[in-house]
């Protein structure tokens, strides 16, 4: 990450330059405060060896002036984007905008291989041959008197085990 000033909004709406030090995301994690993390050579070399990166559109030093959710990238990319949000061009994004960056290179023909954690239970169920579908955000009912609730602001996935569809 740049060392750069960085624009967000206040609570006012009145754009405000931030040093990348009072971002949160810069904080760290619990104790030890460290915060950037590194693909272990390893798992890259693994990763590169089937698919011969040609680019990183989230490269350590991050070059100033980069930017990898706007420049174009190339024809086969290792994508390790920060994994929480970071103020990007006054707003805040997320894994939510590497995701789209990463369809919008797909569409152009370009090859993405974008690591990123996500719970166990979720590799379990595709691993186990489960079809997903997305219900959007869902707006549950309360259990108390049946009154229909605002949403959680997240879609729901819909995981489907079928035996019947994973007869060969």
């Amino acid at each position: 990450m740049s060392e750069q000033l960085q624009t967000s909004e206040n609570r006012a709406g009145k754009r405000t330059s931030m040093d990348p030090s009072d971002n949160k995301f810069h904080v760290g994690n619990g104790d030890d405060g460290k915060h950037y993390w590194l693909t272990p050579p390893d798992v890259y070399q693994q990763l590169n060896a089937t698919y011969n990166f040609t680019f990183d559109p989230c490269p350590f030093p991050k070059p100033n002036d980069f930017d990898g959710l706007t420049c174009d990238w190339g024809k086969s990319n290792y994508v390790n984007p920060p994994f929480g949000s970071i103020i990007h061009q006054g707003k805040k994004k997320g894994p939510t905008a590497w995701a789209r960056k990463a369809i919008e290179e797909a569409k152009k023909g370009n090859r993405v291989v974008l690591v990123y954690p996500i719970d166990k239970w979720v590799l379990m169920l595709l691993g186990a041959g489960a079809k997903v579908s997305n219900l959007g955000d869902v707006r549950w009912l309360a259990t108390e008197d049946g009154s229909q609730g605002k949403g959680t602001g997240r879609h729901i996935a819909c995981f489907v085990l079928d035996p019947a569809s994973n007869q060969p």
